[in-house]
């Protein structure tokens, strides 16, 4: 066996070692360790090894398992630590590049001060109802189910379904069908079954209580066991806070809509979630669009300030569209999306004004449908108030992406081969390409470019929102 594979495989064995104390820390003690931002539970050792190659984005200093696996070793020996979500490499390259003369552990109790305390240790879970199970609703059950955990955060109780078939039993099983395997998304990663005789979806080990109902009104979920619950509405049914209020039934608590509306908080969570009263019983998650550029909006007026600017967004095509040409009541949508370059309109530019109130009167939109089933990317022209060169742009997108309140928000690309595929299952609201950045001569006008999954990605930040206003947030350390 030459040198470099029998290195390939001492490294496999340590990421084997860290993968267990993940695990042991995830189920034991709700402890949750990602890798540059990314989830590594259930990943493959490969994997792992390649994660921390992907790390280069982040650091200058090149960060090994053997980094990983001694701040991961590390927590494990705080007992007293609560549960907690913690980027180890991220912290290991921050304990490299200047440990303050201390030792790990003792750098580590400084970084966890807040989390040793052992006040908030405990979590009320929260359950979830998914009214609405099409392609956000599939993809957001995925996600909520992936970070089930222990189940001390969101609990996914029931789905709500318009029936489509006579036979229930029939109509479970392809509803499973469509769960267990998505054609962009690939192979969900473990069990889906059909319990007959409840009527239940199984999902790694969730029990799923499957609804079908043709309007909120017909439904009593304290009848299903679910108390205190909130209802994220994702069928696009109902669009203003009369409509979503018919969900305010009993055993629900809360209503969150996954697109935007007009007369209820729009909320990008990283960027205006401090904002949601925790009173309110109804807000929405605004759309994919404004959660990909309203973190790297709030970057540039945070720093450089905007004046005026173009929002284009190259979206991939959805349900909305027709497959073969069809009337449409918009303009232009009734053509074939699949074969089509369609101008259309975007609400995203006056919504982010809702978002960022700075920013209302300055921004102009608009949006062209693509033959790809999913990834968009959204083209910023903007003039700002500062003169700026593009290492100054980019640096300051570069600090968000790893420090502050936005940097589960975005992800900063620095390759010159990045395309559309590579954003497929992005956890990030967006995925910042610096390689494209241009400044004009004049060094107040810059075009930047954010790609963003508009489903699996648009998903996670609805996730973080449900969590934050269900207060089942834990620690983060990123």
């Amino acid at each position: 066996m030459d040198s470099t594979l029998k290195n390939w495989r001492k490294e496999e064995k340590k990421a084997i070692k860290l993968l267990k104390v993940v695990g042991d820390l995830r189920f034991d003690r709700g402890i949750e360790l990602v890798l540059f931002r990314r989830d590594i539970y259930d990943s493959r050792p490969s994997q792992v090894i390649h994660n921390h190659h992907h790390g280069s984005n982040y650091t200058s200093n090149p960060i090994t398992i053997d980094d990983t696996l001694d701040v991961a070793r590390a927590i494990e020996r705080m007992e007293s630590l609560a549960p907690s979500r913690i980027d180890i490499g991220k912290i290991a390259a921050n304990f490299k590049k200047g440990g303050n003369g201390l030792d790990l552990e003792s750098w580590l109790k400084d970084l966890f001060a807040d989390a040793l305390t052992g006040e908030s240790g405990e979590i009320e879970p929260r359950d979830v109802v998914l009214y609405g199970f099409g392609r956000i609703g599939r993809l957001l059950a995925r996600r909520i189910i992936e970070l089930t955990g222990r189940g001390d955060q969101l609990r996914l109780r029931a789905v709500v379904i318009r029936p489509k078939m006579k036979d229930k039993n029939a109509e479970l099983h392809k509803r499973a069908s469509l769960l267990q395997s998505d054609s962009i998304h690939g192979e969900f990663g473990g069990s889906v079954r059909v319990d007959e005789e409840s009527g239940d979806l199984v999902v790694n080990g969730n029990r799923i209580k499957v609804i079908f109902a043709g309007h909120p009104s017909e439904i009593n979920y304290l009848d299903y066991g679910i108390e205190n619950a909130m209802v994220i509405d994702n069928t696009g049914v109902f669009r203003d806070r009369e409509a979503l209020s018919i969900h305010l039934r009993p055993g629900i608590d809360k209503v969150m809509l996954t697109a935007p509306a007009k007369d209820v908080d729009n909320i990008v969570y990283g960027v205006n979630h401090q904002q949601l009263d925790p009173e309110e019983k109804i807000f929405c998650a605004a759309s994919c669009t404004t959660n990909a550029i309203a973190p790297v909006l709030k970057v540039f007026g945070s720093e450089f300030g905007v004046e005026s600017g173009h929002i284009e967004t190259i979206h991939a095509y959805t349900s909305d569209q027709n497959l073969l040409d069809n009337f449409h009541k918009k303009p232009r949508r009734g053509r074939a999306a699949a074969i089509n370059m369609v101008l259309t309109s975007t609400g995203a530019a006056s919504a982010v004004a809702k978002v960022l109130p700075d920013l209302a009167g300055k921004l102009t939109g608009n949006a062209v449908r693509v033959p790809t089933p999913d990834v968009s990317l959204a083209v910023m022209n903007l003039v700002i108030n500062e003169k700026v060169d593009v290492e100054r742009v980019n640096k300051a997108m570069r600090k968000a992406s790893l420090h502050g309140e936005m940097v589960e928000q975005i992800h900063y690309s620095t390759s010159t081969e990045y395309v559309s595929s590579h954003v497929v299952g992005s956890t990030s609201a967006a995925v910042f390409d610096a390689p494209s950045t241009i400044v004009s001569s004049s060094g107040r006008q810059i075009t930047v470019y954010a790609w963003y999954d508009n489903e699996y990605g648009y998903c996670c930040q609805v996730v973080r929102l449900a969590k934050y206003a269900s207060r089942v947030r834990r620690f983060a350390f990123y």
